[in-house]
């Protein structure tokens, strides 16, 4: 019987249908669900709700400033790039969360109950012993069909990057998804616990077999074949309520294939938001848990969350529920000191408790499963994070706009005020006079056009500097720096020299981006001089927005070089040496560089753009006001009758635009409170609240 569960978006409710449809054999209790089915809320699942909608409102006050100054001819094209810019980012903005931990862990049976748990099943496959065998990525975009994409292990050995290979559609195995039927997807992702046989050379190949730690090597069966993932990288584009929200799940399999695929740990691994690391409440701090944590997550950038999984293994009918509770306490404190991370970041919970108690709708279960501590702090701790870099952003470009439409409006103004004065002189003058005013606008008209030879003079020095400034942060320039630091590898056996080249590529990164900062600096003294210049000349009204800064950039390359750099030690050196695996590391490396260059050469740019932007849209309107002033002169000689008449269109006039400047503003002032409203009182911390209202209620 179809099954419709409901997430509201702002005040309208969306429906998605499930079908559970119970397979011969699978465990009843799974399936159950009640006739007049309640939402079990989750504080995570609500506050991301409550963001979308918050995005929504949002980006229609944004939508409405933008329509607001396009009527009105104030915004130019750098002004509406950055307005797209902002309305793309709240529609597409994500939040990346990571689950990592070694095999059976309870991993994915996690995942299934704070997201998957409204499908009536398991979604992800979370069976005894090994199940996600490939990194798996949960996410949804609408440009996309529904479907699970897989990448072949094979296709390691060409040495592409996973950023790479997802531009391409033709390595990747594609399984169409019915978003209708729950059942499919189920079916459909099984196929990520898949693996193959190979012989041990393959398995060094591709990066599973390392002589130099044979610990963390896969069972070597009787023929000498070797257990491997058949896929590489798993995603899943599905039309979930969460993921439509924006929410991106990453499922990472266990340590042996995190080492084997460095794009996880260096690219996949730092782009999220937070990462929740799995441990099983029995076992604590295992020797491996510990190599992942120190290996991979001890960065103290990355937002950690320590999980201990399946509390319901500590039950000991020969022990008291204070003595169980003690153990689990023991075990929290433990495992907070081995990671170095707070106590209040280690939850014990039950992943398994908590999903049947979810798909029953059983509320006192769900409480003593301790799930929802979790959900409360990855909601309270990173949503409102995530919301208050979009208010800051959005409070930015608005405010941008604002400026950039005072200004215009402000230089109507001084014409309309220039206008009038003249106009009333004119009270009692003869026809002559007028004349003489006319010849006085021609002369002022002639004069003022010298102003385009030097505008086209200043375009062509600015253009040249930036220009030499995308240079240095060209693809180009990156890829000799990148050819020089291979060669340089090369050069000695096993790639010995790696560090090395490796510190002087970043050292000549980092000198490139300073280089365009100062040339980008050259730029704005250039152009403020030549501004203030024009202004005096001219009477222009040209402001320069101050630069952009390069030092994200800076420290996003410090980032890039701590992350790669444990990839060119001395214990590494026999994995650098590995057929294709140098190559793929070149390749991440090359994807991850080019892209602080461009993003830092975008903003530039569009700084650039902007400041000449401006030049245009002044020069255009002084035109258009020189024409008003002769026209009007003009009737005004025609017909002396029609100077009090146009003296009252003028004042109108000038009286519309200050009314517009004060609907503008108001329009921007409610742009920049709805932006600010959920930042002042964060509604994940409230929504916690009712939450824990109704539970307790229930």
């Amino acid at each position: 019987m179809p099954l419709r569960c409901f997430v509201s978006v702002g005040n309208a409710p969306v429906g998605c249908e499930f079908r559970t449809v119970s397979p011969p054999g699978c465990c009843t209790s799974m399936h159950r669900r009640s006739t007049a089915p309640t939402k079990m809320h989750s504080s995570i699942a609500d506050s991301l709700d409550a963001l979308a909608s918050w995005r929504a409102e949002l980006d229609q006050h944004v939508v409405r400033l933008g329509r607001s100054l396009a009527e009105q001819d104030l915004m130019d094209s750098a002004d509406a790039t950055l307005l797209s810019g902002l309305r793309e980012r709240l529609a597409s903005d994500k939040l990346v969360l990571a689950f990592v931990a070694e095999f059976s862990r309870g991993k994915s049976e996690l995942i299934n109950a704070i997201f998957f748990a409204d499908a009536g099943r398991r979604v992800l496959p979370a069976t005894p012993g090994r199940t996600t065998m490939c990194p798996v990525e949960l996410r949804y975009e609408s440009a996309m069909p529904a479907r699970l994409s897989l990448l072949p292990i094979e296709t390691r050995l060409r040495g592409l990057s996973l950023a790479e290979l997802r531009l391409r559609d033709e390595p990747w195995h594609h399984v169409a998804l019915d978003p209708k039927n729950t059942l499919s997807l189920v079916q459909a992702l099984s196929a990520v616990t898949r693996t193959q046989r190979v012989d041990q050379e393959r398995a060094v190949a591709l990066g599973f077999w390392d002589d130099e730690k044979p610990d963390d090597n896969p069972p070597l069966a009787g023929d000498g074949s070797v257990e491997v993932p058949a896929w590489r990288h798993a995603v899943i584009n599905y039309p979930h309520p969460l993921l439509q929200r924006g929410l991106v799940v990453i499922d990472t399999p266990g340590l042996n294939a995190i080492g084997a695929e460095p794009e996880l740990t260096l690219g996949l691994l730092p782009s999220a938001h937070a990462v929740v690391f799995v441990l099983g409440a029995d076992t604590g701090v295992t020797r491996s848990d510990l190599a992942i944590w120190r290996e991979h997550l001890g960065q103290t950038s990355l937002e950690r969350f320590v999980v201990l999984n399946k509390i319901d293994t500590l039950s000991d009918p020969l022990l008291s529920p204070a003595e169980v509770q003690a153990q689990i306490t023991r075990q929290q404190r433990v495992a907070a000191e081995t990671l170095g991370v707070p106590v209040e970041r280690v939850f014990a919970l039950s992943a398994r408790d908590a999903l049947a108690a979810r798909v029953d709708l059983d509320p006192k279960r769900l409480a003593a499963s301790r799930l929802p501590p979790l959900e409360k702090a990855l909601a309270a701790q990173l949503l409102p994070r995530r919301q208050e870099l979009l208010v800051q952003s959005a409070i930015g470009v608005v405010e941008q706009l604002r400026q950039s439409a005072g200004r215009r409006l402000a230089d109507r103004r001084r014409s309309q005020a220039e206008q009038l004065l003249e106009l009333r002189g004119l009270r009692g003058k003869s026809g002559a006079k007028t004349r003489v005013m006319i010849e006085r606008v021609d002369a002022e008209l002639a004069d003022f056009e010298r102003c385009t030879t030097k505008l086209g003079a200043l375009r062509v020095v600015q253009g040249r500097i930036l220009k030499s400034v995308l240079a240095v942060l060209s693809a180009e320039a990156l890829r000799r720096e990148m050819t020089a630091m291979q060669a340089a590898m090369s050069a000695r056996p096993f790639n010995l020299g790696g560090r090395s080249a490796f510190d002087t590529l970043m050292a000549r990164v980092r000198g490139a981006l300073a280089k365009a900062q100062s040339q980008s600096e050259e730029m704005q003294q250039m152009l403020e001089g030549s501004f203030r210049q024009l202004n005096t000349e001219f009477g222009f009204a040209f402001a320069l927005s101050p630069i952009p800064g390069l030092a994200p950039y800076a420290d996003e390359l410090n980032r890039i070089e701590h992350s790669y750099s444990r990839y060119l030690g001395l214990g590494q050196a026999l994995r650098m040496a590995a057929p294709g695996f140098a190559e793929q590391f070149r390749r991440m490396l090359l994807s991850k560089l080019r892209v602080v260059f461009e993003n830092a050469a975008g903003e530039i740019e569009l700084w650039s753009k902007s400041a000449q932007g401006q030049t245009e849209a002044q020069l255009r309107e002084r035109r258009r006001n020189f024409t008003r002033r002769r026209e009007a002169l003009q009737r005004v000689q025609v017909a002396a009758g029609e100077l009090e008449q146009r003296i009252a269109e003028v004042q109108a006039h000038d009286e519309h635009l200050a009314a517009l400047l004060a609907r503008l503003n108001a329009v921007a002032d409610d742009t920049v409170a709805s932006a600010r409203r959920l930042g002042r009182a964060p509604t994940v911390q409230r929504l916690a609240l009712q939450i824990e209202a109704q539970q307790d209620a229930a």
